[in-house]
């Protein structure tokens, strides 16, 4: 499924949203130079779907774009970048010590 990922900055969250459904979130906490994704979730009819891999790929993109360090709090994000070695630049070297 292609989920349209929409940063909704008021709500300090990406949402993944199918036909007017919303079916999945990454919630974070942004300051001026970094993002820490604090909370992943998709709804269980989609599970499965790839929905979680996409709000990762587009957030982290977005946070490659405004020169932020990440922190994966988040234990999806954290295994996820694991898993994707091509994003493990933009982790914080605090975080990159303990974690990664």
């Amino acid at each position: 499924m292609a989920a349209e990922i929409v940063d909704n900055d008021s709500a300090n969250r990406y949402e993944a949203w199918d036909n007017g459904e919303l079916v999945g979130l990454s919630e974070y906490r942004r300051s001026a130079n970094q993002i820490a994704f604090i909370h992943t979730e998709v709804n269980p009819d989609h599970k499965g779907e790839g929905i979680g891999a996409q709000l990762a790929t587009v957030s982290l993109d977005e946070a490659r774009q405004a020169e932020l360090s990440v922190v994966p709090a988040c234990p999806f994000y954290e295994k996820w970048i694991k898993r994707h070695p091509e994003y493990s630049d933009l982790v914080s070297a605090e975080f990159r010590k303990e974690s990664l």
